[in-house]
């Protein structure tokens, strides 16, 4: 009866230490940036204020909860430039840059605001213009954070950052630095304190199994 006491409670700790780690599963609600390449997203590496698109490039936002640049949600909708610049015409000492923004799905939205639908626009700029400029002209209001972080885009969502939020609740947090936050936030959050927790019981157990052990040999010896 006591070693199955045991085995019980070794698969109640082992099961505590599994749900610890996935309520600590956190991501950020954010905008990403993603240029166009060959016919695919890439994320971006640079802030919209820091890249200047050519002539005919198209570029992408995003808006959603991502834990990092590698699952981080792509721009749905239309990527061609020639049907999004095609009532655009070209001219000269300018540039025309595609914009493809994607203001995400509801469960990625804050508490109390919807999405607007994903659209379209196409920037026709000076050629020194950047990726920010290209946003201002065509999406307006924009909003940013102190340090530059892009927090909305033609005004969504009306508050927040790039917060960090959990799977089961949505907690806040300091926002990330960087535009795409998601790209330096990386899995290097220490181990949460039920994980701890869950370790010792597992250590517990361990020693009151060996303990048992030894009182029966000691009990028929």
């Amino acid at each position: 009866m006591t070693r199955r006491r045991l085995v019980l409670l070794f698969l109640a700790a082992f099961l505590l230490i599994g749900s610890a780690g996935q309520a600590q599963a956190a991501g950020y609600r954010y905008w990403s940036f993603w240029d166009r390449d060959g016919g695919k997203w890439v994320y971006a590496t640079q802030g919209p204020s820091m890249v200047r698109p050519s002539d005919g490039d198209v570029q992408g936002f995003r808006f959603a909860v991502s834990e990092n640049s590698g699952d981080a949600a792509q721009p749905r909708g239309t990527a061609d430039f020639a049907s999004i610049c095609a009532k655009t015409p070209a001219e000269e000492g300018s540039k025309r840059v595609a914009l493809v923004l994607d203001f995400g799905t509801a469960p990625d939205a804050p508490s109390g605001e919807t999405p607007p639908a994903p659209r379209t626009a196409c920037a026709q700029l000076s050629p020194d213009a950047t990726t920010a400029d290209a946003l201002a002209a065509v999406a307006g209001p924009l909003r940013y954070h102190t340090n530059a972080l892009l927090c909305a885009i033609a005004g969504y969502p009306e508050s927040g950052c790039g917060e960090q939020v959990s799977e089961k609740q949505n907690s806040t947090a300091p926002p990330a630095p960087d535009q795409n936050v998601a790209e330096n936030t990386g899995d290097d959050d220490g181990p949460s304190v039920g994980l701890y927790a869950g370790i010792a019981i597992v250590a517990a157990l361990a020693g009151a199994a060996t303990w048992q052990a030894r009182r029966r040999r000691n009990a028929t010896g």
